[in-house]
């Protein structure tokens, strides 16, 4: 198995984008396969190095690394080959219309009740007609002739899907300038890059039906297709590169952690609950194409905060500890980070708990007398998760207090905090000594 990600370095991948991509890698990695990234940068204008580099730098934050590597812009020639092909077996023909001829075409058809299809004028015109056309200054644009066949595939997603070749529009496949549209070049480099799998958007099931008539035109097998219904936000509007709050970048900016961006996408829109996996080994092993569905799925950052809380939850700190190194906070050991994950909702939120812990703070003392009382009760070391409890217990007896008024003031004074992890676990990381320190408003 061979599968591809093609982006147009046109913008920052979304989270749409990413979707594609990480469902193509689980499925190639599932079946022992290889993933291929492809830069479909034909388009001059808007593509760019910069955005290219983008892109690879959120596959990278992802975990989603290629196997291989392709840019159409070094492909020219062989595209430039695949016209001569058609050409010579009869499937490419020259056409003279102007983008405005074809709009009046297209309008005086549906006014008429017929579909927009191109009347294959091309095909029909003379020598004469061609000299003068070019005499005007005119560049031909060519199509591919598709057969009046019915064209079959059975989709991973989609099931059996049908089409009959005499209602599709025959497809540009090179513009006046000489440029390939991507219904070629797609198929010249899946073909000749070896692509067995092709997991994309449905948006482009009408392509498909056109590309296999071109993969069988220019003697390549047709891949196994596979369409997803295409990711929306919360309200349901169609995901674009320049849709911001929804790059990856940004959610990157935000601090999510790349395996939540990993988890939700892998199960949005199927039946299967969206929960956090800590690697891709995880989530590759439970991939299975088959379970998406037709229903278009709605991206939902509320859910994706709670699934990023819910990923730090259950993080063991090995697979933290490289980040606090590389960052000098190697004060922060395991039963620091076991004590506070479950109160986090973001890694970085880590520094306040290590200043709490190894660090100076402020105490609120909000009644002096009660924690000069708790402090005279306060147990020796040495301390576990049980003196806590103890120490209330004792508290609770001598002063008639429970609950709130128990347990808020001594949480402020120890942490400088209304609220945080359990106490049981932090009050013998803080230690006595400094328990003592704070609780005397020093």
């Amino acid at each position: 198995m061979k599968v591809r990600f093609a982006p147009s370095p046109t913008g920052r991948l979304h989270v749409g984008n990413a979707r594609v991509a990480l469902l193509n890698w689980l499925w190639a990695k599932q079946q022992g396969g290889a993933f291929l990234l492809r830069m479909d940068d034909t388009d001059s204008e808007r593509s760019t190095a910069d955005f290219a580099a983008g892109i690879e730098e959120d596959l990278t934050w992802l975990g989603l690394s290629w196997d291989a590597f392709a840019r159409q812009s070094d492909r020219g020639a062989r595209y430039a080959a695949a016209v001569e092909t058609l050409k010579t077996v009869g499937r490419l023909y020259a056409c003279y219309e102007t983008p405005e001829e074809l709009e009046l075409k297209r309008k005086l058809q549906l006014k008429s009740g017929r579909p927009p299809i191109y009347d294959r004028a091309g095909l029909r015109l003379t020598e004469a007609e061609r000299a003068a056309f070019e005499a005007e200054g005119r560049r031909p644009h060519w199509r591919f002739r598709l057969e009046a066949t019915p064209i079959f595939w059975s989709d991973a997603v989609q099931g059996d899907k049908h089409f009959e070749g005499q209602n599709l529009s025959d497809p540009v496949l090179l513009r006046g300038d000489g440029r390939p549209l991507y219904t070629l070049s797609s198929v010249v480099d899946d073909i000749e890059l070896g692509i067995t799998h092709v997991l994309r958007g449905e948006d482009h099931v009408g392509n498909t039906a056109v590309q296999v008539q071109l993969f069988e035109a220019l003697g390549g097998a047709v891949p196994t297709f596979a369409h997803l219904p295409l990711l929306t936000d919360i309200a349901g509007q169609g995901l674009s590169k320049r849709l911001g709050a929804l790059s990856l970048k940004a959610l990157r900016e935000d601090s999510l952690e790349a395996m939540t961006i990993n988890s939700y996408l892998a199960k949005l829109g199927t039946p299967d609950p969206i929960a956090p996996y800590q690697d891709l080994d995880a989530l590759t092993a439970d991939f299975d194409v088959t379970r998406f569905g037709r229903a278009t799925p709605k991206f939902d950052p509320g859910e994706l905060e709670h699934l990023n809380a819910k990923l730090l939850h259950e993080m063991p700190y090995a697979k933290l500890r490289p980040w606090l190194e590389a960052r000098g906070l190697t004060e922060v050991q395991e039963p620091l980070w076991l004590a506070v994950r479950g109160n986090l909702s973001r890694r970085g939120e880590i520094g306040l708990w290590r200043q709490v812990v190894h660090g100076e703070i402020t105490p609120e003392i909000e009644e002096a007398d009660y924690i000069a009382q708790a402090a005279d009760l306060l147990p020796p070391e040495p301390w576990d998760e049980t003196t806590w409890g103890s120490w209330t217990g004792v508290l609770k007896t001598a002063t008639g207090r429970k609950g709130k008024a128990l347990f808020l003031p001594l949480r402020k004074a120890l942490t400088g905090q209304a609220s945080g992890p359990e106490l049981a676990a932090l009050l013998p990381l803080i230690g006595r000594d400094k328990a003592l320190l704070r609780m005397s408003g020093a």
